[in-house]
């Protein structure tokens, strides 16, 4: 089954549910007034957004605007960003690079909030540490376990390419990072191309050996969107919002033990991996400019070569959210 095909699926299933969704800011802009609830859609592994969920401190800085917050939690990036699309969803806390260019294939009128700056050693390609592979062309014919469509995908296939090498001199396997760590550990799969914190949990857990990371090839940066109409809406709600990402990220950075030890519960994973993962992570939140959005170009001319995206996009025909707006 194409992409394309599940994008269709999905988007009929999420529409038949918007009737019962439209609360909140959706009831609210049509009927011609500013919203007064912003819906955030979230994974668990969203750090900077489960910080301010943690802590409570959206409710705290939009109650003066009149403003409250609804959280959504949603297992991937992919229908996070159709239900913004679908506006059942108002801001999305942060998605991998390659996420953003299926919701423009698909037509979403999506609005780029804010990035991260690169991390790009937060996703890796590894092995067993007695794997007789020893660089990424020793690929070539072995089973090699990813998400479909995920950021570890794109880095995949960059560090392919630059061993001379494409997916189709490998054996894919799309897996969820759950079972791709299965897989992996019961030999299932040669190869496992993971980001963090599933990254630095299977090498604390497990006897690995990074083959590749993206430095060099992939980036790795993370982006936070709103759907455009609210935006146009509320771009002091935005403001608001920006402002205290970018005080968690300088907070996790200045305070490792201290964010890890209230991420841990929250994701399930033992303090020290948190805080081995979070060092990889720039969490450096900044405007989504042209300049710094041009890698996703380069992966959205990768995927439709792949066939995974369905027609061609231009990646900066996209609407940039400038801090300080509205105000």
């Amino acid at each position: 089954m194409t992409l394309d095909t599940l994008f269709m699926k999905r988007r009929h299933a999420l529409a038949a549910l918007a009737s019962l969704a439209a609360i909140g800011s959706g009831l609210a802009s049509a009927q011609g007034t500013a919203p007064s609830i912003v819906r955030i859609g979230y994974q668990k592994s969203s750090t900077l957004t489960a910080v301010l969920k943690t802590q409570g401190v959206l409710e705290k800085q939009l109650a003066p605007l009149g403003v409250k917050v609804s959280w959504h939690e949603f297992t991937s990036g992919l229908p996070l960003l159709e239900a913004l699309n679908l506006d059942n969803l108002d801001f999305s806390a942060d998605v991998a690079d390659t996420v953003p260019v299926f919701a423009q294939a698909a037509g979403a009128r999506l609005t780029f909030v804010a990035q991260e700056a690169p991390s790009p050693a937060a996703q890796a390609i590894v092995v067993k540490a007695d794997s007789p592979l020893k660089s990424v062309a020793d690929l070539k014919g072995r089973k090699v376990g990813f998400a479909k469509a995920a950021g570890a995908h794109y880095l995949l296939i960059a560090a392919l390419e630059k061993a001379g090498l494409s997916l189709k001199d490998i054996e894919p396997a799309y897996l969820t990072p759950a079972d791709g760590r299965a897989a992996f550990e019961k030999g299932a799969i040669d190869a496992w191309v993971v980001w963090d914190p599933f990254l630095s949990a299977a090498q604390r857990q497990s006897n690995v050996r990074v083959l590749a990371d993206g430095t060099g090839i992939a980036s790795y940066q993370r982006y936070y969107l709103a759907a455009t109409r609210f935006a146009q809406a509320r771009p002091d709600v935005l403001n608001v919002i920006y402002a205290e990402l970018d005080r968690a990220g300088k907070w996790v950075k200045q305070s490792p033990k201290d964010a890890a030890a209230l991420l841990a519960p929250v994701w399930g994973i033992d303090a020290a991996t948190v805080e081995q993962a979070n060092e990889r992570r720039s969490y450096a939140v900044r405007p989504a400019t042209a300049a710094n959005i041009g890698e996703q170009q380069k992966i959205a001319d990768a995927f439709f070569a792949e066939k995974l995206l369905p027609r061609k996009i231009d990646a900066l025909d996209v609407a940039l959210f400038k801090p300080g707006a509205g105000v």
